[in-house]
């Protein structure tokens, strides 16, 4: 007996799949460089993160429970019924509509993720979960309270998501590029060719500044671009340097 997966059903896990798989990349990776030369934190600055390793995976596990139901109902609100499929539109098409979603996503995270920072209720009680990661690692990416994660990653895909147009099998790809970049913007390493390092500026050093308490107030774009922090003044520019003791930090820099 065949099985086959529909694309409702391949957008809904692939991207939990290729979370689990790509942050597990960088656990290998980052036992490997055993000297900490691309880290931005040592080791032992990891004493600073007020919450257990378990503790992280087992709250990435409920906000991901909470993405499989909003993205099966997202599914079957969009579902056409017909006997016909729906044939993908044009790959221009396709690649205009993954740039309206990323702009979109960008837009709603920004000023979401900057009012919980503004109010104090929402940051004591929402977003400074997040914030227990000082030094941030890969599987980290999405541990968040299950409030903060539902209203900016859930809801801001799903709103991409519909702006956009996209099909479900075009879903499939957005989410999971989405989901490497929001590791990779998190994984407490700069590695040499680290394409995302040469396509966005905003990135694993970038988001470190935000996760620092200088920068805490600065660097709320995520997770594509940083155009949001540059036109409102939260941009605060880094500069990466080695350290004395190995390995590298991102320090403040003029803009």
């Amino acid at each position: 007996m065949e099985l086959v997966l529909s694309d409702e059903l391949l957008g809904t896990f692939v991207p939990i799949i290729v979370y689990w798989l790509y942050s597990g990349l960088y656990v290998i990776l980052g036992n490997l460089d055993s000297s900490g030369e691309y880290r931005l934190h040592p080791r032992s600055e990891e004493a600073k993160n007020i919450v257990s390793k378990l503790q992280v995976v087992k709250g990435v596990l409920v906000q991901q429970a909470f993405q499989i139901v909003v993205a099966l109902c997202l599914f079957a609100l969009v579902k056409d019924d017909s006997q016909t499929a729906r044939p993908q539109p044009p790959l221009l098409v396709v690649l205009a509509q993954m740039v309206v979603a990323m702009l979109v996503l960008d837009t709603w995270q920004y000023f979401m993720h900057r009012y919980m920072h503004i109010n104090k209720f929402l940051y004591k009680h929402v977003h400074s979960k997040h914030h227990m990661l000082v030094v941030p690692y890969a599987f980290g990416a999405l541990y968040n309270h299950p409030l903060e994660g539902l209203l900016l990653d859930t809801i801001g895909g799903a709103i991409s998501f519909l702006a956009s147009g996209m099909s479900p099998r075009t879903g499939i790809f957005f989410f999971s590029f989405a989901t490497v970049k929001t590791v990779d913007d998190h994984c407490g390493m700069c590695l040499p060719g680290n394409v995302f390092h040469m396509l966005f500026g905003n990135n694993s050093a970038y988001h470190d500044i935000h996760h620092q308490l200088y920068g805490n107030k600065y660097n709320f774009s995520q997770p594509f671009f940083v155009a949001w922090d540059r036109i409102l003044g939260t941009h605060m520019p880094y500069k990466l340097e080695r350290r004395k003791e190995g390995g590298l930090e991102a320090r403040p820099a003029k803009d």
